[in-house]
């Protein structure tokens, strides 16, 4: 036994072989993991067209939509309308954020598994796949912030949306966009878990799963319009908070999006409408439930599609 110690503890040139280098470095690989990662992702949204013409195409849709509901609010609701832009843009300008975090990262796996066909050769690298996933995620987000910046300045400066630097909320704004962003990372993965189990018609899930969040975060109007039931989904949901925070820090004393007389949150709380740190809170508690959550059910869906072979296959979907 002692005669076999020397080889096997040497390599084929005679130098001692390192254990440990099999292992990685921790949290300094993990970085870099993630840098690469988030690089890979630009490249990918960004390569195939010169920039003007990218950045054309970044800012059309959510600049587009919002002027939609501009226009469809000074319709219906007239002069009084003016006093709701603020609120719709914010709203509609945020939700790029949404469609490019929640949907990217599923469509990260549904790209590599049907497109290009190297899921498996991703998984196996020596990167964590969940680092690798989140890093192609906050590509996409950066991807979205130019929409969300546009959108706001076209407001401002066409649309005659009032806005004053110097009473903007800082702490309060970097705070819920913070947890704002970690809450999108999170429900992004839930998706993206969901994508990996999941067969036809999978490029649609992420948008419809956007698109029903759409309806009950308060993006573009209140809650208190909803039914009851559909409120409380609405505050148990971390964008909300992540909509009303951003809205309240941005514009205070504007129109909110939570509460109001006859609102479920009027109901439960016994005032009208949330303060900053009441919004901050629920912000803190719901994103860190639910991405806990999506964690828990990514890690599950990882387990089931290793034993059963579905980071081997293309489903032609």
């Amino acid at each position: 036994m002692t005669a076999m110690a020397g080889p096997a503890a040497t390599g084929i040139d005679g130098a001692r072989f390192d254990p440990s280098r099999t292992e990685g470095r921790g949290l300094a690989d993990t970085l870099r993991s993630f840098k690469v990662a988030v690089l890979l992702g630009w490249k990918l949204e960004a390569n195939w067209t010169d920039p003007f013409l990218f950045f054309i195409y970044s800012v059309a849709k959510p600049l587009s939509s919002a002027l939609i509901l501009v226009v469809m609010l000074e319709v219906i609701g007239g002069p009084a309308g003016k006093a709701f832009r603020p609120f719709v843009i914010v709203g509609s300008a945020l939700w790029a954020f949404v469609l490019n975090g929640v949907a990217g990262l599923a469509w990260s796996v549904l790209e590599d598994r049907e497109r290009y066909r190297v899921l498996k050769y991703v998984y196996v690298s020596p990167a964590d796949f969940l680092t690798v996933l989140v890093g192609r995620g906050v590509a996409r987000i950066g991807v979205g912030l130019a929409g969300v910046v546009i959108t706001l300045m076209v407001g401002v400066i066409a649309l005659g949306v009032p806005f004053d630097i110097g009473r903007v909320d800082w702490p309060m704004l970097v705070a819920v966009s913070a947890l704002g962003l970690a809450s999108i990372i999170g429900l992004g993965l839930l998706m993206a878990g969901v994508c990996i189990q999941t067969r036809q018609e999978s490029w649609s899930y992420p948008e419809a799963f956007a698109g029903a969040l759409f309806l009950v975060t308060g993006a573009v109007f209140p809650l208190v319009v909803l039914p009851a039931p559909v409120q409380i989904v609405g505050l148990l949901t971390p964008l909300t908070w992540w909509i009303a925070g951003t809205r309240q820090a941005l514009f205070p004393g504007g129109p909110g999006s939570v509460g109001g007389p006859g609102s479920a949150f009027a109901s439960t709380f016994g005032h009208p409408d949330p303060s900053a740190g009441e919004i901050v809170l629920a912000l803190l508690v719901t994103g860190t439930v639910v991405t806990l959550a999506a964690v828990a059910v990514f890690r599950l869906s990882d387990r089931r599609a290793k034993r059963t072979g579905l980071y081997d296959r293309t489903t032609g979907s």
